[in-house]
């Protein structure tokens, strides 16, 4: 079904990625998720929603302030941040009714959240001990009443403005204070699990284990009542840089996330019940203005920690955890080095494990006939494998490289630390490129019998492997391996300018080359000759990109995307788009591969890769796509974009019109595409048992 013309062939960005976050919530209020894992998808919601507040509203208000400056009095970024804070409005009032109709079926499963109005004899004994035993020494109170000078607060927290004062038992002393309490997520959980109310299950929000507390906290003052309410409010997040200053990459970084703590708030979030004196005395010394964004919420905030709601071992309200699929080659291998060499092998995490990617670099590390490794790190986990496979490798003599990107968002500070370790371990560290953000995934194994080179969409993170689906190419391919070498010379030495006969590079050629690819359909829509583009990726709002699909589209080629999040493009459009379909997955794993497959007058092109079709992906980055030569590769890359097409549970139409419909129409059965796949993977693997 078509949609008239309209004057503006593309979403907003920004307004585009609201749409996506709506999906995040609607899949909270879908009943055929289990019921923890619909709290999750809350947690998620809310932990985006932070986040886009930090950079992408912050980046809108600078724009706004300076078009003001040049007297574009309604420019697109004044209108982008109203239609935001709109559906801001809407999207809460929502979220918080999804929370509470969550809560309702908590109960039906014997499982209460109570507050500290609402806790047992044995429950108040429990909370008691508690704050004595472990609560009260993470507890830093500050006394605001009288302070000129705003307090040093942390945009990732929340906190309790407590206002102190007397009730009408004590007329005499009338005096009033005001506080401010952190709530120490970061050293307990959000919930804390209480003590049965004869057989039902009870939670308590951290939050108002604390208000219980308060009387406790404050015992020195001489009043009787208490009042403590949630706030919580958003810096700009983007990072100040002295470039004019000879520093080091690395100093410049450090100096950056110190000037993130200071940012100018974006977002204030407060209880709605919260009084009025004390609401304009906490946001005058926050330095809140009229301008900033006010949200008028509930009485529990930052509510990403119910990503970590308590299990209580109720199992069934959760996603069952499949173990991953064993990759028989693997299994019977002795050397991976040496299978790589003789067919291309690559893996698809979580569906397969990533501990194939860390045996990789485990036997690289010992091999007597590796002699070097280079590696590209955007994001690391915690407790990094890939970090000890390469300090290994260091320290068995070989020469180890590793890029690290310093200016991967909110992961500087754990990028640095790990790039002091690899130094020390006399690890050569390279800190990027001076312009680009270094987000290709690659390895290059040099070896006595052949090099070898792995090519990713995804960071090598064994955290996120286990929920985000990515794909890992492992080759012996010269023309490949040769190529992903010349990137790592590039990254090393900016100044040369490589050519590259296999892999899309940018910023150097990716663009011009997308734009060839589709060209290329459209060229063969008129020759009448097979001519459509499967594509499967992040992101899609670069608006010479979307034209040329446009193009593409009433040139006949038929378009089919499976686009995860930001989707500028507009679908269903007569004389403009009505050969594009666009779905987005919401599921119990993060759909986070790029792969693009071309029609090519038959002669199929497959690519997968590490950038999506956004201006900073293809123009400031280096970023790779390598080609895909293995015909089965090619035919599972195809099974995984049809099986998202024929999602009806998941998957939904992704048309510009923020209405995130499911895909009802795709099949006449119930088909979910991870579950599938899933599927899919493990018939192959007892297939190849016979």
């Amino acid at each position: 079904m078509t949609k008239d013309v309209k004057k503006n062939k593309t979403i907003n960005r920004d307004v585009s990625w609201m749409y996506f976050n709506r999906r995040i919530l609607d899949e909270a209020s879908n009943p055929s998720n289990p019921l923890l894992e619909r709290l999750s998808f809350l947690g998620i919601y809310s932990n985006n929603l932070d986040e886009f507040f930090q950079v992408r509203v912050a980046t809108l208000r600078r724009m706004i302030e300076l078009e003001k400056n040049m007297h574009h009095l309604d420019s697109d970024s004044k209108k982008a941040l109203k239609k935001i804070l709109k559906l801001n409005e809407h999207y809460t009032k929502d979220f918080e009714s999804v929370f509470q109709e969550l809560l309702q079926e908590l109960q039906q499963e014997n499982v209460f959240l109570v507050n500290e109005s609402q806790l047992s004899a044995e429950q108040e004994k429990f909370v008691n001990t508690f704050y004595t035993d472990e609560l009260m020494n993470s507890l830093f109170p500050v006394l605001i009443s009288h302070m000129k000078y705003e307090p040093e607060l942390n945009d990732k927290s929340i906190y309790l403005a407590v206002k102190i004062s007397n009730s009408e038992k004590q007329p005499k002393n009338n005096k009033k204070e005001y506080a401010l309490i952190e709530i120490p997520t970061g050293e307990f959980s959000r919930f804390i699990v209480l003590p049965k109310d004869e057989e039902k299950n009870c939670i308590m929000f951290l939050d108002d284990v604390i208000r219980y507390c308060l009387p406790r906290i404050f015992a020195q003052f001489n009043h009787d009542k208490y009042e403590a309410y949630t706030i919580k409010f958003t810096r700009d997040a983007e990072m100040e840089f002295d470039n004019s200053a000879y520093q080091s990459v690395l100093d410049r970084v450090s100096k950056g996330l110190k000037s993130r703590k200071s940012g100018l708030p974006v977002r204030f979030v407060y209880d709605r019940d919260i009084p009025t004196d004390l609401l304009r005395f906490t946001e005058k010394l926050l330095k809140i203005g009229k301008e900033d964004v006010h949200v008028c919420g509930a009485r529990y905030h930052n509510l990403k920690d119910l990503m970590s709601f308590p299990t209580l071992k109720k199992s069934d309200l959760k996603y069952k955890n499949n173990p991953p699929v064993p990759i028989r080659t693997f299994e019977e291998s002795i050397s991976l080095v040496t299978l790589i060499r003789k067919k291309d092998q690559f893996i698809h995490c979580p569906y397969h494990s990533f501990d194939n990617f860390i045996r990789l670099l485990r036997e690289s590390a010992i091999n007597p006939e590796v002699k070097e490794i280079k590696i590209s790190l955007y994001r690391l986990a915690k407790n990094s494998k890939v970090i000890k496979a390469l300090i290994n490798a260091a320290l068995n003599g070989k020469k180890v490289t590793a890029i690290v990107e310093l200016l991967a968002r909110f992961d500087e500070s754990s990028n640095i630390n790990w790039a002091k370790k690899m130094q020390d371990a006399g690890i050569k560290v390279i800190l990027g490129v001076e312009g680009l953000k270094v987000h290709a995934k690659m390895v290059h194994i040099t070896a006595r019998k052949g090099n070898i080179a792995c090519v990713g969409t995804g960071n090598f993170h064994e955290g996120t492997a286990t929920v985000y689906t990515d794909f890992t190419l492992m080759t012996a391919h010269k023309g490949i391996v040769d190529d992903v070498e010349s990137v790592f010379e590039f990254i090393e030495q900016p100044y040369l300018n490589p050519t590259f006969r296999h892999l899309i590079v940018s910023p150097q050629f990716m663009r011009k080359k997308l734009m060839n690819l589709i060209k290329t359909e459209i060229d063969n829509a008129h020759k009448g000759v097979p001519a459509w583009i499967y594509c499967k990726i992040n992101h899609i709002v670069d608006d010479k990109i979307i034209e040329k699909l446009y193009q593409a589209s009433n040139a006949g080629v038929k378009i089919k995307l499976l686009v995860r999040g930001n989707c500028s493009l507009m679908t269903g459009i007569t004389k403009q788009s009505e050969n594009i379909e666009a779905l987005g997955i919401i599921d119990h794993y993060l759909e986070h591969s790029r792969v693009m497959i071309f029609a090519n007058g038959g002669d199929e092109k497959c690519f997968i890769g590490s950038a999506d079709w956004m201006g900073r992906n293809l123009d400031y980055r280096v970023e790779v796509y390598v080609p895909i030569h293995d015909e089965d590769f090619k035919e599972q890359l195809k099974t995984v974009i049809e099986f998202g097409l024929k999602d009806n549970v998941r998957a939904r139409i992704v048309d510009g019109s923020g209405k995130n419909e499911l895909n009802v129409t795709a099949s006449d059965f119930p088909f979910r595409s991870q579950e599938e796949l899933y599927k899919f993977y493990k018939h192959n693997y007892e297939l190849s048992a016979q």
